[in-house]
């Protein structure tokens, strides 16, 4: 970067006199003035070209340097005023643009071919060329309006005067894509542009310019011209997105990294008309302030500037961003925007919370997998998210784990379980205790809530159960022969229900074709011998016998045998039953 010290100029010998400073440090640095008027020596020094005194007002002008063996150029304005004149103010974007104007209509400076300076350098003859000059380059503004073709520079060998010169310019812009850009006067050596020129499509030419005679003989060296197409702030800046996405978390600290949006913008970034900078414009909504964000002028990073965000008030701030060049001036940059949509991701930051402090539910004994009652249950953060989804525990009343607590993956509610099965005999009730937590931890300083807390009250239904044989089934043996009156074993049933007074009824059921003793009291059918393996005699023998069964008095009903049924008595509570022979 080259920058002109104006306070330092002073009157020196009918010049005046400005040190520019190489950043590289470089001392191969060419200057040019765009003001005829001011010229500058290779060491920066910039002399009039006229007497100060003439000067009757404080002026300005832009200085071009670059060097030698770098592309690209740098330019800085140079404000002189006379002793006990004011300094003059800042550039105006007009002032810059008539500046940039007056480069381009002031008169067109004459570049010569070098000339070979020769001097004896030995009694033997021998001649010592000078090195070539450097030719400064031609700085041309993009975007002139014209009137076209417009003269740039003039070539000329000085060997004009001797013999006639055709002069020609080759490169790319000339006899080369893209070709006809620029041209020359063969006879002149008046070179011309012949178009508007775009920086962004092509910043820079090289061309050579080339002096023959008439007869095609080369008369001169090539010598080559550089042309740097100057850079307006005719781009806007561009997002590379229209709309951004970007997330927080609740409860984030001040200076909590958010996004970046980024914009480019295709002039020439070393200027000032190519170096954007951010801010925005408005944040919706403005809660808890209208500033809960701010941006890096110079990277497009998005932070927290205001502690505060809570997903459950706000889930989603809309940012408008704003990117201008001309380093952020509003009066003379161009501006583009975009749109930033920052989600407030959640935290665990809100417990869960039974909605009553003591639920109830009924279940019948000896039943599983019925629900018994529904736990409700809210929690205020994101939904279907492991902050919301809940968890619950029975911590107390329940031993012998005949109950679990599933969770309803829809409405997050918990459905209370018979999972082993009940005795109303052994128990009437329970008195549980259940707890309700998230799958995801509390977020750091978050208190578990008392209403994460509560009982269940469970009544057990008494149903009615069947008599119950305690050896079911009962073999009986006996031998043959056995005495009429002998009692062959004595059937039990006990009812389990203790606590209701019910009449208890016996059946037996006996398979005629495999026992040949059956003998239904009261009917002529008696059963013929069926069984093998028995001696004829013995089976005659028992099927004299005659099959009694005693019925206790008390309520009658049947007992079925085979698909025939006969008249039984029921007891209550235990029924005792004899089998005998008489």
């Amino acid at each position: 970067m080259v920058t002109g010290r104006g306070k330092n100029a002073r009157e020196e010998r009918g010049g005046v006199h400005v040190k520019f400073e190489d950043c590289q440090r470089s001392r191969e640095v060419g200057f040019v003035s765009n003001d005829p008027n001011f010229s500058i020596r290779p060491d920066g020094t910039v002399y009039a070209e006229q007497e100060v005194a003439n000067l009757s007002e404080p002026v300005q002008f832009m200085v071009t340097a670059r060097g030698l063996h770098d592309p690209h150029i740098w330019e800085t304005t140079v404000k002189l005023a006379l002793a006990g004149h004011p300094h003059p103010s800042a550039l105006t974007k007009v002032g810059i643009e008539e500046m940039l104007s007056r480069v381009w209509d002031s008169q067109p400076r004459v570049i010569k071919f070098s000339r070979k300076h020769q001097r004896s350098s030995s009694a033997n003859g021998l001649r010592r060329q000078k090195r070539d000059w450097v030719i400064p380059p031609i700085n041309v503004p993009e975007n002139s309006r014209g009137p076209f073709p417009h003269m740039l520079v003039r070539i000329r060998s000085d060997q004009d005067k001797d013999v006639g010169i055709r002069y020609s310019i080759t490169g790319a812009g000339a006899d080369q894509p893209p070709s006809g850009i620029y041209n020359i006067d063969p006879i002149s050596g008046n070179m011309f542009v012949t178009q508007p020129l775009d920086r962004e499509e092509r910043a820079s030419f090289h061309l050579r310019a080339h002096a023959v005679d008439m007869n095609g003989n080369q008369v001169e060296n090539p010598i080559d011209l550089y042309i740097y197409v100057i850079d307006m702030n005719d781009n806007r800046p561009e997002f590379q997105n229209q709309v951004y996405n970007g997330s927080v978390a609740e409860g984030s600290k001040p200076g909590s990294s958010v996004m970046q949006v980024t914009a480019t913008d295709s002039d020439d970034s070393t200027t000032a008309n190519g170096m954007v900078r951010y801010r925005i414009l408005s944040q919706t909504p403005h809660s808890p302030i209208p500033n809960m964000f701010t941006i890096n002028s110079e990277t497009g990073d998005i932070v927290t500037v205001a502690a505060g965000l809570d997903r459950e008030k706000v889930s989603q701030y809309t940012i408008i961003v704003q990117a201008t060049d001309m380093e952020g001036n509003l009066n003379f940059g161009l501006s583009n925007t975009a749109t930033a949509l920052i989600s407030i991701t959640d935290i665990n930051d809100n417990p869960p919370e039974l909605t009553v402090r003591t639920f109830s539910g009924e279940v019948p004994e000896n039943k599983v997998n019925v629900v018994v009652t529904n736990l409700t249950v809210v929690d205020r953060d994101q939904p279907h998210s492991p902050n919301w989804n809940a968890v619950y525990r029975i911590v107390s009343g329940d031993p012998s784990g005949h109950f679990t607590i599933r969770t309803n993956p829809i409405t997050n509610e918990g459905m209370l379980t018979v999972v082993k099965p009940v005795d109303f005999e052994m128990n009437r009730a329970f008195m549980l205790t259940v707890v309700v937590s998230n799958q995801a931890h509390l977020a750091s300083g978050i208190q578990s809530s008392l209403q994460s807390t509560a009982g269940v009250t469970i009544s057990v239904q008494d149903v009615n159960e069947p008599p119950v044989f305690p050896v079911n089934p009962k073999t009986i043996r006996f031998e043959e022969g056995v005495p009429p009156g002998t009692t062959l074993t004595v059937f039990a049933a006990q009812d389990p229900d203790h606590f209701i007074h019910q009449i208890v009824s016996l059946s037996l059921f006996f398979d005629i074709l495999s026992d040949p003793f059956a003998h239904i009291p009261g009917s002529s059918y008696l059963p013929r011998c069926q069984a093998t393996g028995v001696k004829r005699s013995s089976c005659n023998e028992l099927d004299t016998a005659q099959g009694v069964y005693p019925t206790p008095s008390g309520a009658a009903t049947e007992m079925s045998l085979g698909n025939r049924t006969i008249p039984v008595v029921a007891l209550p509570l235990a029924l005792k039953w004899e089998l005998m022979w008489t």
